[in-house]
């Protein structure tokens, strides 16, 4: 008899994506390539590529709009069974993909969505976590209003009750909340989370913790400094673990990645990258997180985790869109050290 596959939850808001075609700008383009997104999702999709069992909670709209994002999804094997159904309209970002030394640019159309009307009412947690292992939102979520966070928080306490494992990834964006919102309500859902995973400016704009002596800007990273950063959020909330992905960004098509790990007593950071050519950051992160759950899930030790995190993180900015469609065998090459890139026969 086999054993049942991990289930992992993902809450967060759904998102049409539209992007311009190779490098266009805004101003260039007469045609955008769609796809469907959300942070949340984004770790979910890689998971079910690695056969994690999935589901979605969210909402959007009962119309042809909300079935295409729900299709788009079910096509990369999360599921749709606990997304609310309502509200007009779904969330966009426009994505201008940079290179070079040009950066790329998100513009966001996130208001009056059918997200933002989500509450409590629109999903029944106890059907949603059972028998789930695995509860994972993001600094998004909550950014989007009073009654999603409500929603939210009753998922938390309810994960809390039934022994679910809960991470959250900061996510801070400045274009949906002040860092003194973001850091009132992100302080009060800290109680719930087990894991938390964020960069240095989440750190800093969310908590005030700053990663001494680096610059995000000039490509200088010091891990020391970010291992204080974990031992002091550690310290402030009890988390089990903190993780947080290191980016060096030499410019828009160059960067260097890694990862970080800290268990409470000891850091683990991953063997670094130079990632060149950068085809598609976005989701680099959620992949790292996704990467983070399926090694936590199988119970790895800390620095087996965070490589093949990293790993996976590295390989999703050479895949266009937000999913990082790679196979548990390809990442697992490249977190034992080969990073050839030679054609697989």
């Amino acid at each position: 008899m086999s054993e049942r596959p991990y289930r992992m939850i993902a809450f967060g808001d759904l998102l049409m994506r539209l992007s311009t075609p190779g490098f266009q700008r805004f101003v260039q383009a007469d045609a955008f390539e769609v796809r469907f997104t959300g942070a949340e999702a984004n770790s979910a999709a890689f998971l079910a590529g690695l056969g994690v069992e999935t589901e979605a909670v969210s909402k959007v709209p009962a119309h042809e709009i909300g079935d295409a994002c729900l299709g788009y999804l079910r096509r990369y094997g999360i599921g749709t069974r606990h997304v609310a159904r309502g509200g007009d309209r779904l969330s966009v970002f426009f994505l201008e993909t940079g290179a070079s030394q040009r950066p790329s640019k998100v513009v966001y159309d996130r208001d009056h969505t059918a997200f933002q009307t989500a509450s409590p009412g629109d999903f029944d947690w106890d059907a949603i976590l059972d028998g789930a292992d695995w509860l994972h939102f993001s600094g998004t979520a909550p950014a989007q209003g009073p009654s999603v966070r409500a929603a939210l928080e009753e998922g938390l306490a309810a994960a809390a009750a039934a022994g679910v494992t809960v991470s959250c990834d900061l996510n801070y964006r400045a274009k949906l909340w002040t860092p003194e919102e973001a850091s009132e309500v992100m302080t009060g859902l800290m109680q719930y989370v087990d894991v938390l995973i964020g960069n240095e400016e989440d750190a800093h704009k969310v908590f005030g913790i700053h990663a001494e002596g680096s610059d995000v800007t000039t490509g200088e990273l010091v891990h020391s400094a970010y291992q204080q950063v974990a031992t002091q959020l550690v310290e402030r909330f009890g988390f089990r673990y903190v993780a947080t992905t290191l980016r060096s960004s030499i410019s828009a098509s160059i960067n260097g990645w890694a990862g970080m790990v800290y268990d409470g007593d000891r850091h683990y950071v991953s063997r670094s990258y130079e990632i060149h050519p950068v085809i598609d950051r976005v989701g680099g992160g959620d992949s790292f997180s996704g990467g983070l759950i399926y090694g936590m899930l199988h119970g790895w030790d800390p620095q087996q985790m965070v490589d093949f995190a990293a790993a996976a993180s590295c390989l999703k900015h050479s895949v266009p869109g937000d999913f990082n469609l790679v196979s548990l065998e390809e990442v697992q090459l490249l977190a034992g050290g080969d990073a050839s890139g030679r054609v697989r026969r």
